[in-house]
């Protein structure tokens, strides 16, 4: 059965796009095993016109925020990045035919280029911080924010299109609210816009993503007055 086209995506707007392990499996174990994925990243630079702005490679998932240049761009940038890492990752561990590398396919929302990117940006770039895995931010080498302090993201990393702080690295080891963090992971498990109420009811409706503001599960029945009889 042929997948359905995904929805949401056009050329000039910005996507946080994430992906985990099957059954939260580990999908980079070793230095190599990253090195290899960012590699990857680089290749699909040249191969799509794609503008990657930001990443953070975890050892059970990865975070991406991407720009297609194209209406078709992020779908087939995805695709290439998914499985030519599926298949290079069965090819150097010998397990071939033994089940799946992803828990499924990517998931990914459309994020308000204003305030609310540079949202966006901090919780892809502090994901090492906040799981433990360093004490600063910048010191996970796997992450564009590693990479750009560093000074290693020439060719691989694009210019935002909100200016960014200058206390950004500040920024990003700060701690984001509850409310910022729920909110994010909310637009991430539902595909919804993120941004302000006015800008994400308008852009659901332009890009056919209502379903995703609505409330889950089933509604709730309306109580019915009891019908009265004449005696």
């Amino acid at each position: 059965m042929p997948r359905r086209r995904r929805v949401g995506v056009r050329a000039g707007t910005v996507h946080h796009v994430l992906n985990r392990g099957n059954q939260r499996a580990l999908i980079f174990a070793k230095g190599h095993d990253y090195n290899g994925f960012v590699d990857l990243l680089r290749d699909a630079g040249q191969r799509f016109p794609v503008d990657l702005l930001a990443f953070c490679l975890m050892p059970n998932h990865w975070h991406l925020v991407l720009r297609p240049e194209s209406d078709d761009a992020l779908p087939a940038y995805m695709q290439w990045i998914c499985t030519t890492h599926v298949r290079r990752y069965h090819e150097h561990a010998g397990t071939a035919g033994t089940g799946h590398v992803y828990q499924g396919r990517y998931k990914n929302f459309i994020v308000q280029t204003d305030r609310h990117l540079l949202s966006v940006l901090r919780y892809v770039e502090a994901n090492a911080l906040r799981a433990g895995l360093v004490s600063r931010a910048e010191d996970w080498p796997w992450s564009s924010l590693g990479l750009w302090v560093s000074g290693a993201a020439d060719g691989l990393l694009r210019d935002w299109p909100v200016p960014r702080p200058a206390d950004w690295i500040a920024f990003v080891n700060g701690v984001p609210t509850d409310v910022e963090i729920r909110g994010l992971r909310l637009c991430a498990a539902r595909g919804r816009p993120y941004g302000g109420d006015d800008w994400s009811a308008r852009t659901a409706v332009t890009l056919g993503l209502e379903v995703t503001l609505q409330p889950r599960g089933r509604p709730r029945k309306r109580d019915h007055p009891r019908p009265t009889y004449v005696k």
